[in-house]
């Protein structure tokens, strides 16, 4: 295994999957599943301790014009030892995988999404602590799953599951742009021999009256988002002939019909339009949405530029 560690400018390979530490709770559930990943897809590990500048009011005396400050050369001292921690961590769960760690300064959202442009896949908790990646979902991971160009994935808090997972779900609008988001959900499932769940909402006068719910395989007017569900998959299930699919259409908003209160799914994979188009501000709000509201692990998937899009 190589486990090496650096501070400062620090040049990250392309095919990297990087996940973002602070040690928190949160932040632990994101490298054990980013090593994972990195195991299966056999990728090199990118173990990311971002830091700022902060100041700290002091306490006792004095403490509304007095504060704490922290040199540099402290916080990456600091953002170090998270690093090592997480490596030692990474490593006794994958003993052969190439695990990278290094600290620096700089704001985590900046950061994260300028790495987003040449790395591979992002891994986030859900929140974070302290001077490191504070505040997570409130502001990272949100910032960072509505504006990455890579696929990113947010590690939420799990609910104790009485039973086994019932697999990956995804979302699917039948669209050419969705498709990488598709073969997203597909390749998970053929990485992880999980099973898939491919989703379409249909938002009607019944779903606006009733609510959020499945259509029934019997009723025969929503013929044609059946057929819209079965293309947006038709190019690439054979390519992955071992994962076993379920094609499911729902009435109701997307993120009604993917966000997972239960924590069902082991995975919901979301798309969203590019970062400069107009779509990008429906899109995004519906993977916002799954993200905040979800007890399982969400992956936010750029899909592909429309000529519409611009």
């Amino acid at each position: 295994m190589t486990t090496t560690e650096a501070t400062g400018a620090y040049t990250v390979p392309a095919s990297s999957i990087v996940v973002a530490t602070d040690g928190s709770e949160h932040a632990g559930r994101a490298v054990h599943w980013a090593a994972d990943q990195a195991a299966l897809e056999r990728r090199p590990l990118i173990i990311l301790t971002l830091v700022h500048g902060a100041v700290m009011p002091a306490a006792g005396i004095g403490a509304m014009s007095a504060v704490y400050s922290y040199s540099p050369q402290d916080l990456l001292d600091s953002g170090q030892t998270l690093a090592r921690e997480a490596i030692a961590a990474a490593r006794g769960l994958h003993p052969g995988l190439e695990v990278t760690g290094f600290a620096q300064i700089g704001e985590p959202r900046h950061l994260l999404i300028e790495l987003s442009r040449t790395v591979h896949m992002i891994v986030l908790g859900s929140r974070g602590r302290g001077l490191f990646c504070s505040k997570l979902l409130g502001s990272v991971s949100a910032a960072v799953s509505r504006d990455a160009s890579c696929p990113v994935v947010v590690c939420r808090p799990q609910r104790t599951q009485q039973h086994p997972a019932a697999g990956i779900l995804v979302g699917a609008d039948g669209t050419p742009e969705s498709l990488p988001v598709v073969e997203f959900a597909f390749r998970q499932a053929s990485l992880t021999g999980q099973p898939l769940t491919v989703v379409h909402a249909v938002w009607d006068a019944v779903a606006a009256a009733q609510g959020p719910g499945p259509v029934s395989p019997a009723e025969t007017a929503l013929e044609e988002y059946r057929v819209l569900l079965a293309e947006s998959v038709a190019g690439i299930a054979p390519k992955f002939p071992e994962v076993e699919v379920e094609l499911r259409l729902t009435r109701g908003m997307a993120e009604d019909c993917l966000r997972d209160t239960s924590g069902e799914w082991s995975l919901i994979v979301v798309g969203r339009h590019p970062v400069d188009t107009f779509a990008r501000l429906v899109t995004g709000a519906v993977a916002t949405a799954v993200v905040e509201r979800s007890h399982s692990n969400v992956a936010v998937v750029p899909e592909t530029r429309s000529d519409a899009g611009h």
